[in-house]
């Protein structure tokens, strides 16, 4: 894969780590971000990987209400300091992260947060729609992982494309403000609220 200077700057942001060593990673992993990422953080080059082992307990709880008052969102984003709380980077990635969850509707944060019962659940379900559509044994067990995760992509806030620039995740766009500033930034939890909705 070719590996262009855009996208070497992107994992720079994203991490903090030198130019030649965001180049070897990118060649190393194929372009994939999230590899790239992990291939730094072994390498022990990524700074703002690092900043992932420290606590953040400072923060904002956020709100926000969609125009025509039929959706809101309720969100605790934390750092480390209040004073990066109170940066403009701080507080346009929570803004972000705010209008993600409104358009977006998660689950859950995190993919380890999603339950293995309603994993298993899924992939049964996929499993049997792709040996329905007439789908050998092996290449259904296939056809079902696919599936599975662009279930675990849709429901996880942090797996999602992000809705300002879909070729990356909101993940990575976390990653980049933790680079950028210097602390641990971690979305603690959110409750999302639209009008009319049967709660569980």
């Amino acid at each position: 894969m070719n590996i262009t200077v855009d996208m070497v700057k992107r994992l720079r942001e994203m991490t903090g780590a030198g130019i030649l060593d965001c180049r070897k990673a990118l060649e190393e992993t194929g372009g994939d971000f999230e590899k790239a990422i992990d291939y730094l953080r072994e390498k022990g080059l990524a700074r703002a990987a690092r900043k992932l082992e420290r606590t953040a307990r400072e923060g904002l709880v956020v709100a926000y209400v969609h125009p025509g008052n039929r959706v809101g969102v309720l969100l605790e984003l934390n750092c480390e300091t209040d004073f990066v709380a109170r940066t403009p980077e701080f507080q346009q990635l929570a803004h972000d992260l705010l209008l993600q969850i409104a358009a977006t509707n998660p689950r859950y944060i995190r993919r380890e947060d999603v339950p293995a019962e309603v994993l298993e659940h899924e992939r049964q379900i996929y499993l049997k729609e792709a040996l329905h559509e007439g789908k050998p044994p092996h290449i259904a067990e296939k056809i079902a992982e696919n599936r599975l995760a662009r279930f675990i992509q849709e429901v996880c806030l942090l797996e999602q494309p992000f809705i300002r620039d879909e070729n990356r995740t909101v993940n990575e766009r976390i990653m980049e403000v933790i680079a950028r500033v210097g602390e641990n930034i971690v979305v603690r939890r959110f409750a999302r609220y639209e009008l009319g909705e049967t709660v569980e």
